[in-house]
């Protein structure tokens, strides 16, 4: 260990850390020492910040770490806090070590430096205070493989005292997996204590092959329903807790895992740890979402305050998207929760809705929030004569922002309907409310008036460049005079960038589009994914052959979101080539989910959308 005394021995302003030179870390630490402990706890989150940044280690990391050392024995009052420093910064992949990478790399010195310092960090181990004992046992864990054999011996004794005498549950069950680190077995399974039970079970989980032996199921499902009531969960090396680490392994096995999430739901659901896996399983499976409801309904009394419950809620308005007939019991729920606590009924409502029940349609007009108005378009569109005239209203009363953009677009869900709200679209327009969606719902309301097509032809000469793309198209449809259009999108494409938004916009064009050819076909040869997608799709509606665009849109399939686009592309080309034929075999037949869900992608989910998208181009191939 070194002293602040010897701080200045090291030449800090040559060295670097995540925010350039690293003269200000002796501040830093010396500040560690201070008695204003609001002084040495912002110390202690700048040094997080700076010789570690987000996973990333620097110049000035490993020279720190004596001095860190001799500041958790000598500044006892934030021992925990350096220590998880210290495990942060020496955090790697064990396999890292066998890496050409790894000799001189930064982890590689702090690692080096920490196991020097390390039998002066062992006396933690018998701290008073037991988030000092779980946070060495961090640091340990971190360099256990890197240990000289002299040290190790002596580190496992003390491990396996710990493991039998020390009066804390939550820190013999962290012993288990440090001894487990330095391939020291135990007897955790017949523990008497759940807390060791459970970091055995653990422990055997990630080596065992799947589905999970029941007996395995059956500890981690009684004795993870009641988590260490501690407030010094810290993470492992990996940045894994013990609840993230459950979740990982239980939802490899989905059987498993809704066996166990229906245990701990069944046992109050703490902490919404059982609604949150049966939610990650419904996320990394398909066709889960009947099941995950039926738990998420079993978890929502139990939720412990109103900011969970709007989770759970939010959760299930969510599923409910992928289930055709949700059953009377979920929707009755809904209901009261909807027509109960303010605080949580908007996201009940929103679920309700999505349920399609009847019900849910009298209380959106009661509470017209924008967002329960374009739900309630995009599942009750029978019901236009009721919702326009709520939507036309909120429009008038001068919603702007995301407000007025839902408006806008639950108003697109009534297609010709739709035109009844002209005069408040062209009131949005004027005056920059949602001037983007307006205009693109002017464009297809089929209703040209002067003063509409003025309006119109103005905005596409915006600085806006979204809406002036927007309106060009618009005042095209109306008009049928693509001059304004063709200078609109000359000035886009012709910019550098990302042009993909701009491209998928001239399919209203079609062949009229056509002097932007010498714009769009440079772009199949582009660097940018989205770009060669979207010039691909625009030059098959431009020129109506398919022949430029397959290739590229073939190349671009995957499991991705712009694969995804670029699949929807194909197949508005008619053409799917037969070597993508297993591909489409393997997004049909996954029983899990190849595209995770995004919060971008609007209703749905795009894994559905990948599947269906998959199994009609098959169906259509026979």
């Amino acid at each position: 260990m070194k002293s602040p005394a010897e701080l200045d021995h090291v030449p800090w302003h040559a060295l670097t850390h995540a925010y350039g030179s690293a003269e200000d870390v002796p501040e830093l630490i010396r500040a560690l020492y201070e008695d204003d402990e609001a002084a040495a706890d912002e110390a202690i989150y700048e040094l997080f910040g700076n010789i570690h940044h987000q996973g990333t280690v620097y110049q000035a990391s490993a020279p720190a770490v004596p001095f860190l050392a001799h500041a958790v024995r000598h500044a006892p009052g934030k021992r925990e806090g350096l220590l998880m420093l210290l495990a942060t910064l020496a955090d790697h992949d064990p396999d890292d070590v066998d890496s050409p990478h790894w000799p001189g790399s930064p982890v590689a010195a702090i690692c080096a430096e920490l196991c020097r310092v390390l039998p002066e960090l062992l006396p933690c181990l018998d701290d008073t205070e037991r988030g000092v004992r779980r946070a060495a046992l961090r640091v340990i864990a971190a360099v256990a493989e890197q240990l000289p054999a002299e040290l190790r011996s002596s580190v496992v004794a003390q491990l396996d005292g710990l493991y039998v005498t020390d009066p804390v549950a939550a820190v013999r069950a962290d012993s288990v997996v440090v001894l487990d680190r330095f391939g020291r077995a135990t007897a955790a399974l017949d523990s008497p204590l759940p807390e060791v039970r459970l970091a055995g079970a653990l422990l055997v989980a990630e080596r065992s092959g799947l589905p999970y032996p029941a007996e395995l199921v059956e500890v981690i499902a009684e004795d993870g329903a009641e988590p260490d009531p501690g407030d010094d969960g810290y993470p492992w090396p990996g940045a894994t807790t013990q609840d993230e680490q459950l979740t990982r392994l239980l939802t490899r096995d989905p059987d498993a895992g809704l066996a166990v999430a229906a245990r701990w739901i069944a046992a109050g659901d703490l902490g919404s740890r059982g609604s949150w896996l049966a939610e990650e399983i419904a996320e990394t499976w398909r066709d889960r979402e009947p099941e995950v409801l039926d738990l998420l309904l079993a978890a929502l009394p139990h939720q412990k305050d109103d900011r969970a419950l709007a989770a759970r809620l939010r959760a299930v308005g969510h599923w409910l998207e992928h289930v055709p007939e949700p059953g009377a019991g979920l929707r009755d729920a809904l209901h009261r929760y909807a027509t109960g606590d303010e605080k949580t009924a908007e996201p009940a409502l929103l679920a309700l809705v999505t349920s399609r029940d009847p019900r849910a349609l009298e209380l959106v007009l009661r509470r017209p929030d924008a967002r329960l108005l374009e739900a309630a378009a995009r599942h009750f569109p029978e019901a236009a004569g009721r919702l326009i005239p709520v939507i036309r209203r909120e429009l008038a009363a001068g919603a702007a922002g995301n407000t007025g953009i839902a408006l806008v677009q639950a108003l697109e869900r009534f297609g010709a309907d739709a035109r009844r709200a002209r005069p408040e679209l062209v009131d949005c327009l004027r005056t920059g409310r949602a001037a983007v969606v307006a205009a693109r719902l002017l464009g297809l309301s089929g209703t040209p008036t002067p003063e509409t097509t003025e309006l119109l032809h103005s905005a596409a000469r915006s600085h806006d460049d979204s809406l002036s793309a927007a309106a060009a198209v618009a005042h095209y449809r109306l008009t049928g005079d693509a001059g304004a259009a063709l200078r609109t999108f000359e000035r886009l494409l012709s910019a550098r960038g990302r042009t993909h938004g701009y491209l998928s916009g001239l399919k209203p064009l079609g062949t009229a589009a056509a002097p932007l050819l010498p714009l769009i076909e440079p772009l199949l040869e582009a660097r940018y994914e989205w770009n060669r997608m979207a010039a691909a799709e625009a030059h098959h509606w431009v020129t109506g052959s398919p022949d430029r665009a397959v290739p590229v849109l073939v190349e671009l399939v995957g499991p991705t979101p712009v694969g995804l686009r670029a699949l929807q592309a194909l197949a508005a080309t008619g053409q799917v080539p037969e070597e993508l034929r297993p591909t489409l075999r393997a997004f049909s037949f996954s029983p899990l989910r190849l595209l995770v869900d995004s919060p971008f992608s609007g209703p749905g989910h795009q894994d559905e959308e990948l599947r269906s998208l998959a199994r009609k181009l098959l169906a259509a191939e026979r």
